[in-house]
C-alpha cells in the first residue's frame, strides 16, 4: 500500500464534518478505529504486532526482544478539531518507510518497530503524552488513575471501557532498555523549513513548557441588578491575566496562551461565581520561562485582590528542555548527506519524553503555511513524499549498519 493509499484510508477517522477537524480522543471510538488501522497495516505486512500495558501499540521488523532496536513512529490522536498530519504523518510515513526498505531488499541487522504512542496531545485528561510519560515512568500510575476528562470519567474507566486494563499501566523499562535508538517523524509546527527552502530538517531541541490552571473564585449574582462596583467579577480577573501573557511572552521572546477556559454557572444573565483557564507557556530556555510565568502570576494576583477574587494556580503538567542525542542528531546528518537544516521546536513530543530514558531525534517535514493543531494544518505530498525517503535513509542507517 502507497503513502497515498495509506493516507486516505486514514484520513476519514474522527473527522468533524462540521469543522473538517480530527476529533480523535484517547479511548474513544475514534481513538478504536485509528487502533484498527494501525493493526491492520502491521499485519498486511506480516510484522509482529503487540499492544504495551500502556496501551501503545507497536509493530516489529524482526525479534521485539532482540536489542538494539531502532524504533520510529509517532502517535494518532488530535488536539479538539486538529489537522491531519500533526502525529498521524509520523505514523504513515514510518510504515512507508519500512516498505521502502523493503523495496531496496534491504535486511536489517536490528530489530525494526512502528509504534503508535497512546493520548499524545492529552486532550481528553489535560496531560500530554500520557503513553509515553507511563512507559518511561514519568507518570505515577497513582496520578494517571487520577485524570479526568470534562465529564469526570476517570481514566481507568475509559480505558476500561475500551478494552484495556488500567491496573497494567505503568513503568516498562526491559521494553525501553532494548531500544536503541527512537526516531520520530513529524510535520513541522513552524515556517523555518519553509523559510530555507528544506523538505525536511533535523531537530536539535525541545523547548521547556508546561501547563497552568488558573482558578479564580468570586462571587455569582444577577447581571442586571449587580452595581459594578458591588461585583466580584473573575471574569474582568481572567481577561486581564490573558492580555498580561500575552504581553510577558512578547517583551521576553517567549509564547503563552490561555487557550481553553471554563465557566460557571456560565449563564449569559449571570456573573460568574468561577472562571477557570489553562495557561499554556513555552520559551528557548528554563530561566526565560520562569521569569515569564512568575510575572502572569504576579500580575494576575495583584489584579485579583483589586476584583476581590480568589485566585488558585496548579502546575498541571511540565518538561523541562530536551536536547536530543547529539551523535545521534549528527549521525543523522551524515546519513542524510550534510547540508539538512538543524532546527528547535517549542511544541511537546514523545520523542521529548523518551529522551531521557533512550536516545532519541527527529526528523521535521515542510509546512508551508506553519499553521499546526488547525483543520488548516498542511504539507505537500513531495515533501511527505520526501520524509519518507529520508526516514528509510535513516532506518538503514541505522538498523543496517
Amino acid at each position: 500500500m502507497t503513502f497515498h493509499e495509506m493516507w486516505a484510508q486514514l484520513a476519514p477517522i474522527g473527522r468533524h464534518p462540521g469543522s473538517g477537524g480530527y476529533r480523535r480522543y484517547a479511548w474513544t471510538g475514534a481513538d478504536a478505529d485509528c487502533r484498527t488501522w494501525f493493526q491492520e497495516q502491521a499485519e498486511a505486512r506480516g510484522l509482529s504486532y503487540e499492544t504495551d500495558r500502556n496501551g501503545n501499540q507497536w509493530a516489529w521488523l524482526g525479534d521485539p526482544l532482540g536489542e538494539g532496536a531502532v524504533v520510529t513512529g509517532s502517535h494518532l490522536d488530535s488536539v479538539p478539531d486538529g489537522g491531519a498530519f500533526d502525529g498521524p504523518l509520523g505514523v504513515v510515513s514510518s510504515f512507508a518507510a519500512l516498505d521502502e526498505l523493503r523495496a531496496r531488499g534491504v535486511e536489517p541487522r536490528r530489530p525494526v518497530a512502528v509504534t503508535n504512542f497512546g493520548d499524545e496531545e492529552g486532550a481528553r485528561f489535560g496531560l500530554a503524552c500520557v503513553g509515553s510519560r507511563l512507559t518511561a515512568g514519568r507518570l505515577t500510575k497513582r496520578d494517571a488513575h487520577e485524570l479526568r476528562d470534562g465529564d469526570g470519567i476517570t481514566l481507568p474507566r475509559a480505558m476500561e471501557a475500551a478494552g484495556y486494563d488500567p491496573d497494567a499501566i505503568g513503568p516498562d523499562p526491559e521494553r525501553l532498555a532494548r531500544i536503541g535508538a527512537f526516531v520520530e517523524l513529524h510535520v513541522e509546527q513552524g515556517r523555518a523549513l519553509d523559510l530555507t527552502g528544506d523538505a525536511v530538517g533535523i531537530a536539535s531541541a525541545i523547548w521547556p513548557h508546561g501547563r497552568w490552571r488558573y482558578d479564580f473564585h468570586g462571587e455569582a449574582n444577577h447581571a442586571g441588578t449587580t452595581r459594578l462596583v458591588d461585583r466580584r467579577d473573575p471574569m474582568l480577573t481572567y481577561a486581564e491575566t490573558v492580555l498580561t501573557a500575552r504581553r510577558e511572552a512578547e517583551l521576553a521572546g517567549a509564547v503563552a496562551t490561555f487557550g481553553k477556559v471554563s465557566v460557571e454557572p456560565n449563564g449569559v444573565n449571570a456573573i460568574p461565581s468561577l472562571v477557570r483557564g489553562w495557561l499554556d507557556s513555552r520559551a528557548a530556555d528554563q530561566a526565560t520561562l520562569d521569569a515569564v510565568t512568575a510575572a502572569i502570576e504576579t500580575a494576575a494576583r495583584e489584579r485579583a485582590e483589586r476584583d476581590g477574587v480568589d485566585l488558585t494556580v496548579v502546575r498541571e503538567s511540565f518538561t523541562p528542555v530536551v536536547e536530543f542525542e547529539h551523535a545521534l542528531r549528527d549521525e543523522l546528518g551524515k546519513i542524510l548527506g550534510g547540508g539538512v537544516p538543524v532546527l528547535g521546536t517549542g511544541a511537546g513530543h514523545d520523542a521529548g519524553i523518551l529522551s531521557a530514558s533512550v536516545p532519541t531525534a527527529m526528523l521535521f517535514v515542510r509546512n508551508p503555511t506553519g499553521v499546526s493543531h488547525s483543520p488548516a494544518e498542511f504539507a505537500a505530498e513531495d515533501d511527505c513524499v520526501a520524509g519518507v525517503h529520508a526516514l528509510a535513509d535513516v532506518l538503514e542507517g541505522l538498523a543496517c549498519g
